[in-house]
């Protein structure tokens, strides 16, 4: 199905009529830093898909928030998914890492799917684009933290 434009409604003005997108916080981070974080979140997407509940959440900080989600949130979470689906899978791209006051802002597109026990079938659990999550170093290793933290 195809609509035409009317008069100053075509793409030209469309885009003259929307708003800048917000400004992204902070500053790029050091391609070291994007480069740990990426490793990391390898490895916790390989414990995910080994449905490994506390391999996941070795990568979360005891003070994480993200709105209504804290860590012990997130565990009930995986137990659920993990008792739902027999096999998990994800995909995750890091778009962008900006770093604000020392924290990694990283800004991610993914997706995660699951097969259903006993019935077999594919589904889409969660997807997401261009989302922030923030991550700040616990000693030696990198653990989210969350944006409401």
């Amino acid at each position: 199905m195809t609509f035409a434009a009317g008069p100053g409604l075509g793409p030209d003005a469309a885009t003259a009529q929307a708003p800048p997108p917000p400004a992204t916080p902070g500053s790029p981070a050091p391609e070291p830093v994007t480069r740990e974080l990426q490793q990391a979140l390898a490895a916790a997407t390989q414990r995910f898909q080994a449905m490994d509940t506390a391999g996941v959440l070795a990568n979360v900080s005891d003070r994480y928030r993200n709105g209504p989600f804290t860590k012990t949130s997130v565990r009930e979470h995986l137990l659920t998914m993990f008792a739902l689906y027999d096999i998990v899978r994800a995909r995750v791209r890091v778009d962008e890492v900006r770093m604000v006051d020392g924290r990694a802002w990283v800004y991610s597109t993914g997706e995660i799917i699951g097969r259903l026990r006993g019935i077999g079938a594919w589904t889409t659990v969660l997807s997401w684009a261009r989302e922030p999550e923030v991550a700040q170093r616990e000693g030696v290793a990198w653990r989210l933290i969350g944006p409401g933290a």
